[in-house]
């Protein structure tokens, strides 16, 4: 980093665990010394035990605020004093905001961020079309639920391999959302108009996700939120199968965009490509 701080300078950064794989303080940094701005980005990974403590110590605005990625959304939420209704419909926060009078707000930019990738990667996509399946019940989970539902999605089936998960997101959520054990994805796949991995399968180290994408029909759009590795392999069976592929980069750099007005108050320059920057570090090229 080639700026210099100011003592006033403005903080804000992701919190995880594991974090390292994150791009976020690439994408974030990269629109702040854009704008020039006083301000830096950076990743905490505090212990899995230890998220509240760290959260409650940062309280008062000592830093602007934080993205939250695994496995601290649904946490996340829990310990805010004024979420947003994305992040109550979702059940979970992707960004928590510190103001100096020690409030903690909570939203969800998750969902805003999933249809920004769908707009951008699989344009003529319609929410509204078709069933929606999405696999998993966390946190990422929730917010794509949610996001959907609320761009209406005739119905949105999660499957889960532990079904009070996703039968909880269908409580929260109403009646346009079925929850369904794993095991029934051939069926579940048949009419849907998208397939989203919601899991943390498919990242680094985190094994795969063995779903039957080839029963989707043809014009479904199949996406992985995972982005590292940015081709991971449920989006590899997708486009073998002929589907349309949304990878979780474009999402990301969804998600951020709301994220960085927040922080920082002013929205990121048009003119840098974060995307080309994004796969610089990861050693990949565009697709064409």
């Amino acid at each position: 980093m080639s700026r210099t701080l100011s003592g006033g300078a403005r903080v804000a950064g992701v919190v995880g665990a594991p974090v390292r794989h994150s791009l976020s303080p690439l994408i974030h940094n990269a629109w702040i010394e854009g704008l020039g701005l006083d301000a830096v980005y950076a990743p905490f990974c505090p212990p899995e035990t230890g998220f509240e403590a760290f959260i409650q110590g940062l309280r008062g605005g000592a830093i602007a605020g934080l993205n939250v990625t695994l496995p601290f959304k649904e946490q996340a939420l829990s310990l805010a004093d004024a979420p947003t209704p994305a992040a109550q419909a979702a059940g979970a926060a992707n960004l928590l905001l510190f103001e100096p009078d020690g409030t903690l707000r909570a939203d969800n930019t998750d969902g805003a961020g999933l249809l920004a990738a769908f707009a951008g990667q699989a344009p003529g996509f319609d929410p509204a079309a078709a069933p929606v399946v999405i696999l998993g019940a966390g946190g990422a989970a929730r917010g794509a639920a949610a996001a959907f539902v609320a761009a209406g999605a005739p119905e949105v089936r999660i499957l889960n391999r532990t079904l009070a998960r996703a039968q909880a997101i269908a409580e929260r959520l109403g009646p346009r959302v079925s929850p369904l054990p794993l095991d029934q994805a051939p069926a579940a796949f048949e009419d849907a108009g998208a397939v989203i991995n919601a899991t943390s399968a498919g990242l680094s180290g985190q094994g795969e996700l063995d779903v039957p994408l080839a029963a989707t029909p043809e014009g479904c759009v199949v996406m992985d939120m995972v982005y590292k590795p940015l081709i991971t392999p449920f989006l590899a069976q997708a486009e073998a199968a002929g589907r349309r592929t949304v990878d979780g980069l474009a999402m990301l750099i969804g998600q951020a965009v709301p994220s960085f007005t927040a922080f920082f108050g002013v929205a990121p320059p048009s003119g840098i490509d974060v995307r080309a920057l994004a796969l610089k570090s990861l050693g990949l090229n565009e697709r064409v």
